[in-house]
């Protein structure tokens, strides 16, 4: 499938309005710069994005078969109307509870701050592990609750919905999801994290804190704005070993029985 399917007419972000257009477009140039670097070489058949379709994350992918889905927290797939099944942004319409892949048939998922959103997200990274093939890949990035970004979003959406759809979900925090993840099976790859200034309406004083970023990447990197995790789906298997171990081991086939000896005497 060609990489226009990825392309979008809605380039605004509705639920990342709370912190204002400069950090949702720093949130978007960011991830989508860590997604071409980290998706490029990734290798398979299948591969989905789930959500945020302004987010254009498998442009840089070679996978055959690529697919945005979208779920109960887009407006174009509202609860309502997931049984049509399609949607003129996205090639698929689901809920994020109940993926319609059978097991191990993918090999790279995409969450772009999907699982803050989901109206239940153990449920989607268990789906998650479910559809992914062994040693298939996911892409995961959220909003960091520790730090100015993720305070001024709780603040700002409080006792409001984040969408149009009426869901809303508090942010997971990245050692939390770490956690989840390890639960499931997954090894996690890399971990990056982004944006230490706090959340302003103009981008010309956002950029005169700038030395901000520069320091909490270096001093507190765990506090940035946004953080992404890219895991590996790890399943235990057999361990093949060489013909050389086995005939070290003795046969007991091969140890000596003793024998009775034909001139003994039994007797008084």
């Amino acid at each position: 499938m060609e990489s226009p399917i990825i392309e979008s007419k809605y380039s605004a972000s509705s639920w990342l309005g709370h912190l204002g257009s400069p950090v949702a477009q720093r949130v978007l140039a960011w991830e989508q710069a860590q997604a071409d670097a980290l998706l490029a070489d990734v290798f398979g058949y299948h591969a989905l994005q789930m959500g945020w379709p302004a987010l254009h994350s498998l442009r840089s992918n070679r996978m055959p078969h690529r697919w945005m889905v979208g779920t109960e927290f887009e407006p174009p797939c509202e609860p309502d109307a997931l049984g049509s099944g399609t949607s003129p942004e996205f090639d698929v319409c689901f809920d994020s509870r109940a993926w319609p892949w059978g097991a191990d048939s993918l090999d790279l998922v995409v969450l772009p701050h999907a699982l803050e959103r989901s109206a239940d997200p153990h449920a989607c990274l268990r789906e998650v592990e479910r559809v992914l093939i062994p040693e298939g890949q996911v892409l995961i990035t959220g909003l960091n609750p520790m730090s100015f970004w993720g305070w001024q979003y709780k603040r700002q959406a409080h006792g409001k919905t984040p969408d149009a759809t009426g869901f809303e979900s508090g942010l997971i925090g990245y050692r939390r999801l770490r956690d989840w993840l390890r639960l499931l099976g997954f090894e996690v790859q890399v971990s990056r994290f982004a944006g230490w200034t706090p959340a302003l309406a103009s981008e010309r004083w956002m950029r005169k804190l700038d030395a901000l970023d520069v320091l909490g990447q270096r001093w507190w990197p765990i506090l940035g704005g946004v953080y992404l995790i890219f895991a590996t789906k790890r399943v235990p298997g057999g361990r093949l070993l060489d013909g050389r171990r086995w005939r070290a081991v003795r046969s007991p086939a091969a140890a000596a029985v003793p024998l009775a000896r034909s001139d003994s005497h039994i007797g008084p």
